[in-house]
């Protein structure tokens, strides 16, 4: 969000509790999201069982909710996006989203971004040994967007460093000061930030160097017709 110039319209994949779309009403450029979860129940326990993930942002004027496939969503809309979050399960064998993470459904959102639109995905694990997803998603998004930035960050809940990727169609990470990531924090949040700062945005893209031979190493790109399924432990095993 702090990477665009202005983003004014965003959408959200998933992110059932609110607080993804919590944080992108922080934003005072921001006039429009979009925010669609496969399961309407899990936003209805949301907002009764946690309030401080979503913190009213359900309510919002800004906000446009509805329920349904997120691929579905980006394939049928007519909207424009600024920057597009994914906020979805990691791709999961019999699970819902593993079609949410091939060539072809990056090719479809990046025609429905704004010149400088941004995707932002949550891209599993970045264990040393369990790689596998990220070094492939980056590879995947890599197939589709002349930019693309893998990051990672520690989350308290998973206990370990966790994979994202950033891609855009022209904006860099690099090219952007500390001293003018916190400007645009101070013009545009109207909340204070915890975690990220102007110092914290050049500690997320400078990986360990395991993950970034990983990375350089990884050739295959998921496709709709191969995708990549991840398996909870003893799944494969059951009756």
């Amino acid at each position: 969000m702090i990477m665009h110039p202005e983003p004014e319209k965003v959408a959200i994949i998933g992110g059932g509790e609110g607080a993804t779309l919590r944080e992108v009403l922080h934003h005072k450029t921001v006039n429009k999201a979009m925010m669609v979860d496969i399961d309407e129940k899990v936003v209805e326990c949301a907002e009764k069982y946690l309030p401080t993930f979503h913190n009213g942002c359900f309510s919002d004027k800004r906000t446009v909710l509805t329920f349904g496939d997120g691929r579905k969503f980006i394939e049928d809309s007519d909207e424009e996006f600024d920057a597009v979050i994914m906020d979805i399960t990691c791709p999961l064998e019999e699970g819902p989203a593993y079609k949410l993470f091939t060539k072809e459904f990056y090719a479809l959102v990046k025609q429905k971004l704004t010149p400088h639109g941004v995707l932002s995905i949550q891209a599993s694990t970045t264990s040393p040994v369990a790689l596998q997803t990220y070094t492939v998603l980056s590879k995947t998004l890599q197939a589709v967007f002349p930019n693309v930035f893998p990051y990672a960050a520690y989350v308290p809940s998973f206990a370990l460093l966790w994979g994202f990727c950033l891609a855009t169609n022209d904006l860099d990470p690099a090219q952007i000061s500390p001293e003018k990531i916190d400007r645009r924090i101070s013009e545009r949040v109207n909340s204070e930030l915890r975690f990220y700062d102007g110092i914290t945005h050049q500690a997320l893209f400078n990986l360990p160097k395991y993950l970034r031979k990983a990375l350089k190493e990884q050739t295959h790109v998921n496709l709709d017709k191969n995708p990549l399924m991840e398996q909870y432990p003893g799944l494969a095993d059951k009756d």
